[in-house]
């Protein structure tokens, strides 16, 4: 589903990424691990399109990023925190999201928000919504025009214990169905659970440890 191919990244001079080679397979929870600032979240980019390499390619579903398309197709994405009108209910951003391509309905919407243990009538701006409901409002709209990848940057952030729970049950069933995710991580548990792989980012530099 993912492959990379001797990408680097400098900006502001700093390299940032450093020849990293790598492929994740479709069907399979792929995790990244590494400390903050050693490269997950701005590897993430560059395969969504986000941030154009100096050198290398990153193909996703066999499309080169930045030449056969600017961003890769039917894919889910949460990096950093999730951005939302904060003076709009969920329901609403999640509405008029789903109306810049149309490909899904009311209903789905709602159906999406009830997954992940949100209530679509709810009217509560969402800059009142703590941060785990923050998180389950960005899963949302990550997963609700069912894509085939999803890239997952800390999707765990603010989530209490059940929230956690449900997240990794969550993922595994769509693991099931035959989705690829990509899932960055500070926690080990998260990371043994779920994925099938595990690479190491340090540094910039990116070495697969299982």
């Amino acid at each position: 589903m993912i492959e990379v191919k001797n990408v680097s990244l400098i900006l502001q001079k700093n390299e940032i990424l450093k020849d990293i080679s790598v492929h994740f397979e479709r069907g399979k929870i792929h995790g990244l691990i590494g400390r903050n600032g050693s490269g997950k979240t701005m590897l993430m980019k560059c395969i969504c399109g986000f941030v154009k390499p100096i050198s290398g390619e990153i193909l996703v579903d066999g499309k080169r990023i930045g030449k056969d398309c600017d961003f890769p197709k039917n894919t889910g994405i949460i990096i950093e925190i999730p951005g939302f009108i904060p003076y709009y209910s969920g329901y609403k951003n999640l509405k008029l999201l789903a109306d810049l391509r149309g490909k899904i309905s009311r209903d789905d919407i709602r159906k999406t928000m009830e997954k992940v243990g949100l209530n679509p009538d709810l009217k509560r701006h969402v800059r009142k919504y703590s941060l785990g409901m923050r998180q389950r409002l960005g899963l949302a709209q990550a997963i609700m025009e069912n894509p085939d990848l999803l890239v997952l940057d800390e999707p765990m952030n603010g989530l209490d214990k059940d929230g956690v729970c449900d997240m990794r049950e969550y993922l595994l069933d769509l693991k099931s169905q035959g989705k690829t995710i990509l899932i960055a991580s500070h926690s080990a548990e998260d990371i043994g659970i779920l994925c099938d792989t595990v690479c190491e980012m340090d540094k910039g530099k990116l070495e697969k440890v299982r």
